[in-house]
């Protein structure tokens, strides 16, 4: 490989005729710049904190709130006024100061101002808190003619008017969230019960309540008095075990076990040139960097009025997953001003700053992608396939990273280069697009962006961006430091940035200005182009990438993926059905599951529950004995279309009620999961634990969200529908299924099952969604005949 251009940016000499001093000014002129824009980083970092720490309040009210003491005080004497707004404080403190005038005074007032501001904030910042612990408002109907408590209202104004006057920053309310509330064992035991009766029989589910009951009776108790303590002492009871035992801890393969993937807004594309594209969205996504660093992105709002946690917000560039023998560990770096980009199997450092600014789509284009896609130098032995370790087993990888990767220039490169850069972009040999005559490559598309090859992609970075050699983009994240709605946040960002705003090929050149600034950059100055550097790889090393190929290969070559766009209808007709289109949706897959399986099974869908502070996700269980009775009468000959109806209304609000306590910090799931791992630090068993953490999520679904902001708005840009994003199956014998409402007429289903399950079949599904999707309208509409 190609080695980086390197230059000596300062050195001296000793000689009988004296000392000569060598200097480069340009890379001292760089040097320079990036010193300067850490330390601005950094008093940002400090001012931002502080803004942040004082909200509601704000520091121009603390400058008021003094100014106007000192000017009320000194001027009483002016006014012939004996009204002291400190209430005898500042006459208390000009006794016990020993300063001359007028400094006693200005000092007195503003001692006592700054205290009655404080005062003041505490007391705005631990309501806020309280008025956030009410959830009363999520379990009302909302809506066309339905009208909201009387409670509900003065929640909201009391709300409203405490943050009126503060322009809240990206973590501005998380000193007011509250913690997440520990549910009593006793409503999640009845909770639990309620949830698995439909999927067993009387003798079984007998059981099943003996075992709960004498688990409630026994170590239970116990284990919830150390689960409270936890929860008074955490900000959150369940995060940290929750990234540790579910993520971290997992010795599997992360790819298509935990990755997941998002794809691009398939009907429309700016630009067919790769490096235009790849331009296009590395700008972008640095921009979304600095709205996070400079805390300018605004808060996601529920309603307008309540936030959602912000935290893992913070770890979505610079960060990486390091593989440990035992667990892994999430590193997050700074700052970093470059991005790796891998290209026909050699891996490239990319800097995108100059001088302290980013560089501009032109930049990019030209004079990085452009030179990365033409060079043909040949990747060093082992580097084409390096990836690979990041995709098979974890144990494996964390050897080879502490036997291989140590010291010497891989170990630097692996590290500075690969591990610390903003995120990975790949430049795809490859094209995929959509075509409605051949639903395959959709299918294709995504089984790109979820797996790759299995060593295209560097599995343990936060993010890779994927660019098709026809512009067409997507991505595969990394699961542990956040969920998916986060890079969704980043990616709407991204597309509306690339298709709507830039919405063009990036130029080859612009104005004369920047013409001369780019020679001086990239043909005078040193490095802004350059290889990763790895050096040849001993064979040991080589045979430990090959043995993780072949595990990440028979990985890939048993999923069986489908991508399933309905059209037929969208949310539109569900809401003309007065039904929650999440709920309906959840309804539809039992209804094609049962169908397919012939069966109810445990079904997974995730729930967030960023109401609170450090909130990642929680189960929301959408079988339930409401929605098995409904789909009993679907296919009862016998039911009429007016108990259907019924039957499904009672489901989806069964469904929306459990989906709205997993967000109110009353699951099942994660309470369980937590007193499992207090009883396996206690060293104690429990049967009934034991066999709920084994019980196997056959179908496991969760909603990708769209629109989270107001930035993309698709009835004026109909063409920019995301096709969203999905995941592997968790089960061997079950499916996973992402699905997103992508507008008022379209739903995309991501369907994923394993080739090797004799009784999962992607395609075969898809086919009972669409079923059970016409089914249902044709139940609507009969109904409303009669």
């Amino acid at each position: 490989m190609a080695e980086a251009h390197s230059a000596v940016a300062f050195s001296f000499a000793i000689t009988h005729e004296g000392v000569h001093v060598n200097y480069d000014r340009e890379v001292l002129h760089v040097i320079w710049h990036s010193g300067v824009r850490s330390w601005r980083r950094s008093i940002r970092r400090v001012v931002n904190s502080v803004r942040c720490g004082v909200f509601p309040a704000t520091l121009s009210s603390l400058a008021l709130t003094i100014t106007g003491y000192n000017a009320m005080y000194l001027t009483r004497d002016l006014h012939k006024s004996d009204i002291d707004p400190s209430f005898g404080l500042i006459d208390l403190l000009r006794r016990h100061i020993n300063l001359d005038e007028p400094v006693k005074g200005i000092v007195c007032c503003t001692v006592s101002g700054f205290a009655v501001w404080f005062g003041v904030f505490i007391f705005m910042k631990y309501t806020l808190r309280t008025l956030f612990l009410y959830k009363g408002w999520m379990y009302e109907a909302r809506g066309k003619g339905r009208t909201m408590s009387v409670v509900s209202r003065l929640w909201f104004l009391a709300v409203k008017m405490m943050t009126k006057f503060s322009r809240p920053m990206l973590y501005s309310y998380q000193g007011s969230l509250p913690r997440l509330p520990l549910p009593a064992l006793d409503d999640t035991m009845k909770r639990y019960l309620r949830s698995v009766r439909p999927l067993m029989d009387d003798e079984n589910y007998e059981r099943m309540q003996n075992l709960a009951l004498e688990f409630q009776k026994g170590i239970g108790k116990k284990l919830q008095r150390y689960l409270l303590l936890k929860s008074w002492w955490a900000t959150n009871y369940v995060t940290d075990w929750w990234e540790e035992f579910v993520y971290l801890r997992g010795r599997s393969p992360i790819m298509v076990n935990s990755n997941f993937y998002g794809t691009d807004a398939i009907l429309l594309r700016p630009t067919r040139i790769q490096a235009a594209r790849a331009a296009n969205v590395t700008h972008a996504a640095f921009l979304f960097r600095r709205l996070v660093d400079r805390q300018q992105l605004q808060p996601i709002m529920v309603q307008n009025t309540v936030p959602l946690c912000s935290y893992q917000y913070e770890r979505t560039f610079n960060t990486s997953r390091v593989p440990g023998v035992q667990t892994d560990k999430i590193v997050h770096y700074g700052d970093s001003t470059h991005i790796t980009v891998y290209h026909a199997g050699r891996f490239f450092k990319m800097p995108c700053y100059y001088k302290g600014a980013l560089l501009t789509p032109r930049n990019f284009r030209c004079y990085q992608f452009e030179r990365i896609l033409a060079d043909e130098s040949v990747p060093e032995k082992g580097e084409a396939y390096l990836g690979a370790l990041t995709a098979g087993e974890r144990k494996p990888w964390a050897e080879a990273r502490m036997r291989f990767f140590r010291k010497g220039v891989n170990a630097v490169s692996l590290d500075l280069i690969v591990e610390r850069a903003a995120f990975v972009l790949v430049l795809e040999e490859e094209e995929c697009d959509y075509d409605e005559n051949d639903p395959s490559q959709l299918d294709k598309f995504g089984r790109t962006m979820l797996h790759g090859k299995g060593y295209d992609r560097w599995y343990d970075k936060s993010f890779n961006v994927i660019v098709m050699k026809n512009g067409k983009i997507g991505f595969n994240a990394e699961h542990s430091w956040a969920d998916a709605a986060i890079m969704s946040h980043l990616w709407e960002y991204v597309i509306t940035k690339d298709l709507i705003e830039e919405g063009a090929d990036a130029p080859v050149m612009g104005h004369l200005w920047e013409f001369i600034m780019v020679e001086d950059i990239f043909e005078n100055g040193y490095g802004y182009f350059c290889m990763c550097g790895f050096s040849p790889f001993v064979v040991e090393c080589i045979q430990v990438i090959d043995n993780s190929f072949k595990v990440a290969e028979a990985l890939l070559n048993d999923v069986d993926l489908r991508l399933y766009m309905h059209t037929l209808y969208g949310k539109g007709l569900m809401k003309k059905c007065r039904l929650s289109p999440d709920a309906y949706i959840q309804m539809a897959l039992q209804l094609a599951y049962f169908r397919d399986a012939g069966k109810f099974n445990l079904t997974y869908e995730a729930s967030m529950t960023r109401l609170f502070r450090d909130g990642r996700t929680e189960t929301v269980r959408p079988c339930t004995i409401e929605s098995a009775a409904w789909v009993k009468a679907m296919e009862d000959k016998s039911s009429t279309d007016e108990d259907c109806v019924a039957l499904l209304r009672k489901a989806c609000g069964q469904h929306q009620r459990g989906y709205q306590d997993a967000m109110c910090g009353k699951g099942i799931d994660r309470h369980l999961f937590c007193l499992y791992v207090i009883s396996k630090y206690l060293e104690v068993d429990s049967p009934f634990l034991n066999e709920v953490l084994s019980e196997p999520w056959r179908l496991s679904t969760s909603q990708t969200p769209h629109g989270q902001t107001n930035r993309m708005d698709l009835t004026k840009n109909p063409d920019c529908i995301s096709a969203g994003g999905g995941f592997g199956p968790v089960a061997d014998d079950g499916y996973g299924v992402s699905y997103i409402i992508a507008g008022e007429d379209t739903l995309f289903f991501h369907i994923s099952s394993k080739k090797s399950s004799p009784v999962t079949d992607s395609k075969r599904f898809a086919r009972q969604i669409e079923k059970a999707l016409l089914d249902m309208k044709n139940l609507f509409e009969s109904a409303q005949k009669k």
